[in-house]
């Protein structure tokens, strides 16, 4: 039994229609079983409620072998660690108590790295990890860099000032991932039986690319002059908390963005198996993905 967290989001939603298309049963645990398609609903086994509710994940964990770890993002909480830790707790002990035998969680780069020490988001997601490792089971964390979906975020901005905004200068190239190649990498572990120990899995796409390179790319793939814009990490930080942050969450996100500029993400070399791991192109996603939200944005 292969039990799946956070199964609406971009990620979580990919991985549930690939593991159910195999021959292992599927639970999912959901705050609204209507968001899910109309035949996963009826591929699955849907548990109502929230993945950091005790009694749901004693319900859903039972007689499981397999579980996807996603932790939904938390604007309000009080502290990064209690985003990712505090949410996790239960399921920790869950685990143990239903004796879980593998858990693939989505994580993040720079395990290692002197940026990581304090990295917010990612700090607090490496000690998640380390949590959940703790309790004996088999473990692979998916080790993200930045998501190119996040572009998304500004879909508007680009369609209507030709502009798009970050913290990292112009030329810095660095890895960048979609979300669809890391749920592939995710439910191919999630249907292979085999696999024990520990290990963190790099899912780094297949190019670095800075963000006057992706400029160059959007121009070309969507018919209209974009250009990049380096922001400062307070302005960041001012535009979060406007977006309804918390200050711990507002400040946690400019110690992650301040690590990225410290080479955060640069701790893996990519090689020919990560790139065909996570084989979309920046081109490509733009093409596929971008475009079409313009359009409709």
């Amino acid at each position: 039994m292969i039990v799946v967290t956070a199964p609406t989001g971009n990620i979580g939603s990919r991985v549930l229609a690939e593991v159910a298309d195999g021959s292992r049963p599927v639970r999912a645990i959901v705050r609204d079983p209507a968001k899910l398609p109309v035949d996963l609903r009826e591929r699955v086994e849907v548990h109502v409620g929230s993945h950091r509710d005790p009694e749901v994940l004693d319900r859903a964990f039972a007689g499981a072998d397999t579980v996807f770890w996603l932790v939904p993002p938390d604007r309000r909480a009080a502290s990064a660690d209690e985003a990712y830790s505090g949410f996790a707790r239960p399921a920790v002990e869950a685990i143990r108590t239903h004796g879980v035998r593998r858990v693939v969680s989505v994580s993040a780069l720079g395990r290692g790295t002197a940026s990581a020490e304090r990295a917010g988001h990612v700090t607090a997601t490496l000690a998640m990890d380390d949590l959940i490792a703790g309790t004996g089971v088999a473990f692979r964390a998916l080790a993200n860099p930045t998501f190119m979906d996040n572009r998304l975020r500004q879909a508007a901005t680009i369609k209507e000032q030709g502009a798009f905004y970050d913290v990292l200068p112009p030329d810095y190239a660095v890895p960048l991932v979609c979300t669809r190649d890391i749920a592939a990498v995710a439910s191919r572990l999630l249907l292979d039986p085999l696999w024990t120990g520990r290990d963190d899995v790099p899912v780094l796409g297949p190019e670095d690319l800075s963000p006057n390179q992706e400029a160059e790319i959007m121009s070309e793939v969507l018919g209209i002059s974009v250009k990049y814009q380096q922001i400062p990490v307070s302005a960041l930080g001012a535009q979060v908390r406007a977006a309804g942050h918390s200050e711990a969450m507002a400040q946690s996100m400019m110690d992650m963005a301040t690590a990225k500029l410290n080479h955060l993400d640069e701790g893996v070399a990519r090689t020919p198996q990560h790139a065909a791991e996570t084989p979309t192109t920046f081109r490509q996603w733009c093409e596929e993905v971008l475009k079409p939200a313009l359009n409709q944005a």
